[in-house]
């Protein structure tokens, strides 16, 4: 009888949430729902999402009051006497029937949208995107909106989310904007225009993924996938990598910013000459001599951006990344091998000869020789390194 008293306990839960409203019943659930998408697809896969929900909901709603219907009042202790028979031809049709019907009404709209999901053709801008460990590499390949050529960065989580993730931060996180979702160097789109996106990964698998803009895609060493999105509207929208790959997979965001039309022109057009200006000054650097205390400073900034996650701040490295501090590369190899393997990789260190410039590396490999200890006294110069 307890059992049977708990049934009906719930019930009249169930039935008080109802008529306290829907805005009431289903209050501080939202987030638990798909997120609804900016895009037109995205849209349309929302609302196939929801009417799959809402038959399942009815689906189950109509078995389990059967179910608890009989129970409830077919149970031995009232009398009742199970009925003996074996088959029943019109219920077997019946309950073949409606499922049936039920699976060709969904699969007819969700076969218009597979479709559309997979038509990457018509672009107005074409991005590709190649997944490291562990950030973003962008490249605007086809621009047929603004002259974006030239414009090709990396794209990294924010420092000061990396700086707060850190063992032993003490970082405020209220005050740290978006944490593990913001970077450094967000990708730029208009709003109204076909975007084809293209996923590759340098090293391992990895998933570029934007919830509001209904693309998720995986980013796979040696393929090209296509994905699209077309926004709809303005804003800022994050996402992160979907696949597991690496140490740092939980720290490698996404964030797409959707611009007008004009604001577009206007960034693609200063991204340009930012870059070029930026290639310039590092040419024009590379033949600069610096003294040790520049590089070692600069080195500092480059380690705790690109290589304190593995290696840790204080050098000791951490799991399978070695120490640097009292290594043998960085305190009895020589300059050459060094700079070679910071520009080459090894092993499961990514290559950094295509991401940093060569004051980067010279600085960087200077501040990995002399700093904790280390005291070789090698002053590297960005003319000593080769790629």
């Amino acid at each position: 009888m307890s059992a049977i008293k708990t049934i009906r306990k719930l019930i009249r839960l169930m039935s008080a949430a109802l008529l306290l409203g829907p805005a009431t019943a289903l209050a501080g659930y939202d987030s638990l729902n798909m997120t609804e998408s900016v895009t037109k697809v995205g849209k349309e896969i929302y609302d196939l999402h929801m009417l799959v929900f809402w038959i399942c909901t009815v689906a189950g709603v109509l078995v389990f009051s059967v179910i608890i219907y009989s129970l409830i009042n077919h149970r031995k202790s009232k009398g009742v006497t199970p009925a003996h028979f074996h088959e029943s031809t019109t219920v077997e049709v019946v309950w073949t029937v409606i499922p049936f019907i039920i699976l060709v009404a969904i699969a007819v709209p969700a076969t218009k949208t597979l479709l559309q999901i997979e038509d990457t053709k018509n672009s107005d801008l074409t991005i590709k995107a190649t997944g490291w460990q562990w950030k973003w590499e962008y490249e605007y390949i086809d621009d047929k909106v603004a002259d974006s050529k030239g414009v090709h960065f990396f794209s990294m989580l924010a420092k000061d989310s990396n700086e707060a993730r850190q063992l032993g931060a003490k970082a405020d996180l209220a005050k740290v904007d978006h944490y593990l979702l913001n970077v450094d160097e967000p990708i730029v789109v208009p709003v109204g225009k076909k975007v084809r996106l293209l996923t590759t990964g340098n090293d391992v698998i990895h998933a570029w993924w934007v919830p509001a803009l209904a693309v998720k895609r995986d980013a796979i060493p040696g393929f090209i996938n296509e994905s699209w999105f077309m926004a709809e509207k303005e804003g800022t929208y994050r996402g992160q990598c979907a696949e597991l790959c690496g140490k740092d997979h939980g720290f490698m965001p996404i964030v797409v910013e959707v611009k007008s039309e004009a604001d577009y022109q206007k960034w693609a057009s200063a991204k340009a000459t930012a870059i070029k200006t930026a290639a310039a000054s590092a040419e024009a650097s590379a033949g600069k001599v610096y003294t040790k205390d520049e590089l070692m400073k600069h080195g500092e900034e480059v380690y705790n951006a690109n290589c304190a996650a593995c290696h840790l701040p204080n050098g000791m490295g951490t799991g399978p990344f070695p120490a640097i501090k009292g290594g043998k590369l960085s305190t009895k190899g020589t300059v050459a091998d060094h700079i070679a393997q910071v520009v080459h990789g090894k092993g499961i260190m990514p290559p950094f000869g295509k991401q940093l410039s060569a004051t980067d590396i010279a600085a960087v490999v200077t501040y990995e020789r002399n700093a904790w200890g280390n005291n070789t006294g090698d002053v590297v110069q960005p003319s000593q390194v080769s790629r």
